[in-house]
């Protein structure tokens, strides 16, 4: 299984439509504090439409929790400017891609905290970034057909 994870998400439906990729795919959301909006928001409650109940969701309390607790395996930044691109990588069960906030995405900070691989989608230059939830099921896909879309047991 593939973990995703958002660090402090900003935009409701991102998160609605990443729930309903969860649910499809058999990955496994996470949602690192604080978030911008409501778990129960009417955004992202229609957005993830009757999904929220089929999909894998935890909620961390920050990124220190996480790093620490959660069962991820190996760790892969999903940022603009990375060294790799993400279908450069070698992905394996248990997985972590980690995306930062829709408007400003991780700091170094947060970077140095997390120290794992950044990789990124090629775009055309000059562009700041593309869409969250496009970006995260873009390399969701990616690394779920190197696992020969396995589904967890």
């Amino acid at each position: 299984m593939i973990h995703l994870v958002l660090f402090e998400p900003e935009i409701p439906p991102n998160t609605g439509n990443l729930i309903r990729l969860v649910a499809n795919t058999g990955m496994h959301l996470h949602l690192i504090e604080p978030l911008g909006f409501s778990l129960e928001e009417k955004q992202l409650r229609r957005s993830g439409l009757d999904y929220h109940d089929l999909a894998r969701v935890t909620t961390w309390t920050d990124l220190s929790t996480f790093l620490r607790d959660s069962e991820c395996k190996r760790r892969w930044i999903v940022e603009t400017g990375g060294s790799d691109r993400y279908d450069q990588v070698h992905y394996q069960a248990g997985d972590a891609l980690i995306f930062g906030p829709e408007t400003r995405g991780l700091t170094a900070d947060q970077i140095a905290q997390i120290n794992a691989p950044v990789v990124s989608l090629p775009m055309v230059p000059g562009n700041r970034s593309l869409n969250l939830s496009n970006c995260v099921s873009i390399c969701a896909y990616e690394a779920w057909r190197q696992l020969g879309f396995q589904l967890p047991d």
